[in-house]
């Protein structure tokens, strides 16, 4: 009898708990009353624009898919049903510094990026008489990246900051082979370059590296596109970008201060390194608009959803 009524209970707590993981379960991606001629004018960094065009996709009830591009040297994309002139107008992916300037001169309604607004860009914004809101809803990461046939694994913190001050210069130094170190800048104002002004110089200067050839690369993919062909060569990126955009086969991510970056060490941050990625709009944004709506949306339990789906490690 006792064991009857034990394995009732048992029962009836299944139940229980299976009832509340229903009910607690996120609901579909949806904003009432939106279409494509309400739909906000969306911006943002190169990197985000997967989870822009997945966001706009599920609003709309258009199909999409991850697809490996013939073109742009086999990077990967989200193939959206969306018509390419919506995308066009709506849906744009004007790097991250391009978009918070477009915010801020109402060329954008709503922007996604993988960093704060900069000193520049927040006194670009004072003069404007504009203000933003900057609110985190997932994690990236900045990661240091080196061409897989290079032996170092791994770098501390204070290494990344000796390479980038000119203070190491032999891969030998940092546990490699007797060769000169190759060290690798973005572009003022560009999302990885403001990280490591941010993450790893801390207001030390890159003055002082020493070198014989161009440093700064124009865009994310010659980052890859350099590496791939020097051994010597090091350089950063974004972790989403090199995981979801690149998927490099003969690019590695290298540990800093023995710990990987993957979505694990993201997530519980112990990866020295992590970005938020934001959603920013303006402040004098009208909380009936669309953009307020999606605004509201990326926070909420279906937001998340979204965001896990794209590839990225809701915040």
């Amino acid at each position: 009898m006792k064991i009857t009524r034990c394995l009732t209970f048992c029962m009836l707590l299944g139940y229980v708990l299976m009832a509340c993981k229903k009910d607690t379960s996120v609901q579909p991606l949806t904003i009432d009353g939106i279409n494509m001629e309400n739909y906000p004018k969306v911006d943002g960094s190169t990197s985000t624009e997967p989870l822009n065009r997945l966001i706009a996709s599920k609003l709309l009830g258009y199909n999409y898919q991850w697809k490996r591009a013939d073109f742009m040297n086999g990077l990967w994309y989200l193939e959206s049903g969306l018509p390419h002139e919506f995308l066009q107008e709506k849906v744009k992916s004007s790097q991250t510094h391009n978009s918070i300037i477009n915010l801020i001169d109402k060329k954008a309604d709503i922007i996604l990026s993988a960093r704060k607004m900069s000193i520049e860009e927040q006194a670009y914004a004072s003069n404007a008489g504009v203000s933003l809101i900057e609110t985190p809803i997932a994690l990236d990461a900045f990661v240091m990246v080196a061409n897989l046939d290079n032996p170092v694994q791994s770098l501390t913190t204070q290494q990344v900051l000796d390479i980038y001050t000119g203070k190491l210069k032999n891969w030998k130094e940092v546990g490699g082979k007797d060769f000169p170190i190759k060290p690798y800048t973005r572009n003022k104002n560009s999302g990885s370059q403001e990280l490591m002004e941010t993450l790893v110089l801390k207001g030390a200067s890159m003055s002082d590296i020493e070198v014989d050839y161009e440093p700064e690369l124009p865009s994310m993919y010659m980052v890859f596109a350099r590496l791939r062909s020097d051994v010597n060569a090091l350089a950063y990126t974004v972790y989403y970008y090199k995981e979801q955009i690149v998927r490099d086969q003969i690019v590695k991510s290298l540990a800093i201060n023995g710990i990987k970056p993957t979505k694990q060490t993201i997530k519980n941050q112990s990866y020295p390194y992590v970005a938020p990625v934001y959603v920013t709009i303006r402040s004098d944004l009208s909380n009936t608009s669309t953009a307020y709506k999606l605004y509201e949306l990326l926070q909420s339990d279906a937001g998340k959803s979204a965001i896990s789906e794209s590839g990225y490690i809701p915040f």
